[in-house]
């Protein structure tokens, strides 16, 4: 939200006070002048005592009377009604500073996504504007109360850092709508794997780009968005509206978990349903957790598969010529044989290092 130069006054009086002064200088009561400009005396009493707001038609009529043109009169009444308006829109930010105060501030102004203000209180509307709500209440309903449990069968209430997670969402949902994407089609999706696969194992520099723009191809939205302090996620998917967006942070700045966390998101487009969100630090019923593992079955299908790593371990010792084989064999990267026999503890994690290539998204 751009901060604007501009001058607003401490203080607005009702145009009744003014309407008051211009009676007392005509010697006029409001009974009398409720009888000239046609209406009632409890509204003009009401006006008198700021209980009432001075419409177009009625500051056509005091024009006549007062001689006042009814411009001023209208103006007056905007004036005061945006007076009234912003001194309410202060109280509802200052309810809310102790909220904002919950999210990491300065880290979401040093990556950019809010702006270098000064006050608490300008930081408290930036993070309004940021989730698009007028007040933090509605934050508290959309994340942790029924409407993000309705339409995602989640709640963020269910984890540690609500607060952190949900920025970290918001962003992501701002990223994607930056985007253009064909319209989504489970089947150019499915056809694209083996292509996205064949990014994975080469790992080029702009690897992220050809990525984004073979998901955007069939109609899914990827963005990188980087992670938040007590916000340590790999990977989330979720649908907005008919378009499935995969959201990726690169934690950890190894290859092999970048590809295995975007396979998994994968899986869970193309396995799962539209009203599912799936993200890391969430209380899952038993239910959701088979989705989980189904969706780690699909990312070991496209990186790596059981019946490759059989073959691999069969063929122990290896060499470093036998991994960099294994891997132009199995069409995965070096890195993705590492990281496996890793994770499975059949290696150190001291062995392999010099496989991984950190994930850079520029």
């Amino acid at each position: 939200m751009a901060k604007q130069n501009q001058y607003f006054p401490s203080v607005v009086f009702h145009p009744g006070e003014t309407l008051e002064e211009k009676l007392e200088e005509m010697e006029m009561g409001p009974k009398e002048f409720a009888l000239r400009t046609g209406k009632p005396e409890k509204t003009i009493i009401a006006v008198l005592n700021g209980k009432s707001s001075i419409t177009p038609d009625m500051a056509v009529q005091f024009e006549n009377v007062t001689k006042i043109p009814a411009n001023f009169w209208m103006n007056h009444q905007r004036s005061y009604d945006e007076f009234i308006a912003r001194e309410k829109r202060q109280t509802v930010i200052q309810e809310a500073v102790a909220w904002a105060r919950q999210f990491p501030l300065a880290d979401m102004i040093k990556k950019g996504w809010l702006p270098q203000v000064a006050t608490i209180e300008e930081k408290t509307m930036e993070m309004l504007a940021f989730f698009g709500f007028s007040n933090h209440t509605a934050w508290e309903d959309y994340y942790c109360k029924q409407e993000l449990k309705v339409a995602f069968r989640i709640s963020l209430s269910s984890t540690n850092e609500p607060f952190a997670i949900s920025a970290w969402l918001r962003k992501g949902e701002l990223q994607a709508a930056e985007l253009e994407a064909n319209d989504y089609s489970e089947k150019k999706f499915k056809e694209a794997l083996p292509e996205l696969k064949s990014i994975m194992a080469e790992h080029p520099d702009d690897f992220f780009i050809r990525l984004q723009n073979t998901c955007l191809k069939a109609g899914v939205k990827l963005v990188h968005t980087p992670t938040l302090p007590k916000a340590p996620i790999c990977g989330s998917t979720r649908w907005l509206n008919d378009t499935p967006l995969i959201q990726l942070t690169g934690r950890y700045n190894r290859n092999d978990s970048f590809w295995f966390t975007f396979f998994h998101e994968a899986g869970h487009i193309l396995l799962h349903g539209k009203k599912d969100i799936f993200l890391e630090k969430i209380e899952y019923s038993d239910k959701d957790k088979e989705k989980e593992e189904e969706a780690d079955a699909f990312a070991c299908k496209w990186t790596l598969t059981e019946d490759e790593e059989a073959e691999i371990l069969a063929a122990a010792p290896l060499s470093e010529e036998d991994i960099r084989d294994f891997a132009k064999q199995f069409t995965t990267h070096p890195a993705i044989i590492i990281g496996r026999l890793q994770h499975k503890k059949l290696i150190p994690y001291s062995l392999g290092r010099e496989y991984f290539e950190q994930v850079i998204f520029e």
